[in-house]
């Protein structure tokens, strides 16, 4: 149903479903509570929504503060983007970082687990993501880190941002509030 790999960061996992094709086009399954679970993947959505964005545009490196921290289900249904993900957990290795390019051709699919921010570059205009979330958005406890505060190379000096993320904490600020 799924390949599921391990990355670099505990509990984040690049995951490549099996795509079937035929003459009408392509089938995609996006989760499988039983097959997730049974590969240590504890998700079940809650929320599901969709951003668009052009070319040179990043968005994060978001997170929710506990109680209302997040895991995520994130992939490009449309273009390409670069994801990034940042362990924020004490327990982990914090600061860490695990990027990849997700596509739409290609598929892949992120799991990011709570206690970590998470963040894309659009690499082509109409990079579309879409996310599930097993808690819904929390105003009052949504949070991030400053983008180029971690230790990663996005490949591009001046992105386009959001003037709340250019406004956000950089990674030395940050207490964490994860276990």
């Amino acid at each position: 149903m799924f390949d599921i790999e391990q990355t670099n960061v505990l509990g984040v996992r690049l995951i490549r479903p099996r795509i079937h094709s035929d003459k009408r086009g392509e089938f995609v399954k996006t989760f499988h509570e039983g097959f997730f679970s049974a590969n240590g993947i504890d998700f079940c959505p809650r929320e599901q929504f969709f951003s668009i964005s052009k070319k040179s545009v990043l968005r994060g490196l978001h997170f929710q503060r506990p109680p209302a921290d997040l895991a995520k289900l994130v992939f490009c249904v449309s273009g390409r983007i670069r994801d990034v993900v940042v362990d924020l957990r004490a327990s982990g290795n914090p600061g860490e970082v695990y990027s990849c390019e997700l596509t739409a051709t290609g598929r892949e699919m992120l799991f990011i687990p709570k206690g970590c921010a998470h963040g894309f570059l659009a690499l082509e205009d109409a990079a579309t993501v879409f996310y599930l979330t097993d808690a819904v958005y929390d105003a009052e406890n949504d949070d991030g880190i400053l983008w180029n505060s971690i230790n990663f190379d996005w490949g591009i000096s001046n992105p386009i941002v959001s003037s709340r993320d250019a406004r956000l904490k950089r990674i030395e600020e940050f207490d964490s509030l994860f276990a």
